[in-house]
């Protein structure tokens, strides 16, 4: 079955001849799971001549190559392998242009079929650098004041214990009830031998923390943006040990400074990593600690805003 006749079956629309340049570019989906709608990405590029090429980014996960995106007038098929989705086949999306948008069906895990929608990705653009305020505390260090956990619907370990914001019991994430744009975040932490946590800043972006002390630097290794920027070398400290990190983020653009060592210089976060909480990116987004793969501690969170 061509992918004209395989497109038809979900789509009562007629094909009519358009440029694949059209889908070049940056997407963010939403996706209408049968847990709810959930956040998603899609980059198209062009790979010689005219072959369609991509990546994607799941509800949870990291960017995972598209090895062709067919294009056939008005509609186009892409196809990624699983990741961490429990499922044996590969995951199939089927999609047309409505106006500047674009949308389309795939299907779940039960073989159930879902649909999604996607507008193309904020270039978040900034004209000039800021000058950054004062410091202020995001963890006062006596309570929980300022955040919230992620769902009230799996367990919450969070809790402060002599001074430390501390994930007693690996469950829920834990976000802050403020929402920030442009800022630079300090944050002192530390974990036990083989743990792993991140911080998601704006909600959308997880700088990556975990216990890969001695490792060559890998994108979805400590300090990196989960599955898109690797880190120039592995700054990172023994498990056990006090560690820092302090981040940037103005726009798309992030420099990542981990224990005194600037890992990552002023580059662009391509779209919203697996996990995130939305991909509204033009929004502000709280900062949201990653409370569900191993147990974490922070004795200091501050943030500069912009004056």
């Amino acid at each position: 079955m061509c992918i004209r006749d395989s497109l038809a079956l979900s789509y009562p629309l007629t094909a009519s001849s358009q440029d694949s340049s059209r889908l070049i570019g940056r997407w963010n989906l939403t996706v209408q799971g049968s847990d709810g709608a959930h956040p998603s990405w899609l980059e198209v590029r062009k790979s010689g001549y005219k072959t369609l090429v991509g990546s994607f980014v799941g509800q949870f996960g990291s960017a995972r190559p598209v090895g062709e995106i067919e294009f056939d007038g008005n509609l186009f098929r892409f196809s990624v392998p699983p990741q961490w989705e429990k499922r044996n086949d590969d995951l199939v999306f089927f999609g047309t242009f409505k106006g500047k948008q674009i949308q389309g069906t795939s299907t779940g895990l039960e073989g159930n079929p879902i649909r999604w929608t996607g507008q193309r990705s904020p270039k978040l653009k900034r004209h000039s650098q800021p000058t950054w305020g004062k410091t202020r505390q995001v963890f006062d260090g006596k309570s929980l004041t300022g955040w919230s956990p992620r769902s009230s619907t799996v367990p919450n370990g969070w809790d402060v214990k002599n001074g430390l914001l501390t994930n007693v019991t690996p469950g829920v994430d834990l976000i802050t009830k403020q929402k920030f744009d442009d800022f630079k975040l300090y944050a002192e932490f530390r974990y036990p031998k083989g743990s792993n946590s991140g911080i998601y800043l704006r909600g959308r972006y997880e700088m990556q923390i975990e216990d890969n002390y001695g490792d060559e630097p890998e994108s979805h290794k400590v300090g990196g943006i989960y599955g898109f920027l690797t880190p120039s070398t592995n700054a990172s400290k023994p498990a056990g040990e006090w560690q820092s990190a302090e981040v940037t983020l103005v726009g798309r653009v992030v420099t990542v400074i981990l224990n005194g060592e600037r890992v990552i210089d002023r580059q662009t976060i391509p779209g919203a990593t697996g996990g995130a909480l939305d991909n509204d990116e033009a929004s502000p987004g709280p900062l949201m600690i990653q409370g569900d793969h191993g147990p974490v501690e922070f004795r200091k969170l501050t943030i500069s805003l912009p004056r």
